[in-house]
């Protein structure tokens, strides 16, 4: 498979996970609001959205990094590897401004973030696992 038939690929495999990200982040952010009210609930989903922010960094920079690995593997690493840290950041900050400046509910909003965070965990994942058997055959 060519260069961009990979890029390509991994467009179309973040927008399913981004796309489902969101989903089950509503999903949650309807149970807090039928258990504890709408400001659990906005905290939840604004959990939820800091997971996307990440999922969607990590897709833009794994994209940057394939189009630097034809010229140079070394430039491809170090995207990735600061991909990483901005993300880091990122996360650091939307929590710090949800927590901190907004006060949205610590325990929804942690909630919020880990489970779509696990989302992103299990479908990557399986996808990896499904490409990995279809190079095999």
């Amino acid at each position: 498979m060519n260069g961009s038939g990979t890029a390509s690929e991994l467009a179309d495999n973040a927008k399913k996970i981004i796309l489902l990200q969101l989903g089950i982040g509503l999903a949650i952010a309807a149970g807090f609001f039928l258990k504890d009210g709408s400001w659990a609930a906005l905290s939840a989903f604004y959990g939820a959205l800091v997971s996307v922010a990440s999922t969607t960094m990590l897709s833009r920079g794994v994209n940057r990094a394939s189009k630097a690995a034809e010229t140079s593997a070394q430039t491809s690493q170090m995207i990735l590897y600061l991909g990483a840290v901005v993300r880091f950041v990122l996360v650091l900050v939307l929590f710090g401004i949800g927590l901190g400046a907004l006060k949205l509910a610590a325990l929804a909003l942690i909630i919020g973030f880990v489970i779509t965070q696990l989302v992103f965990v299990l479908v990557a994942g399986r996808q990896s696992r499904e490409k990995q058997v279809d190079t095999e055959q």
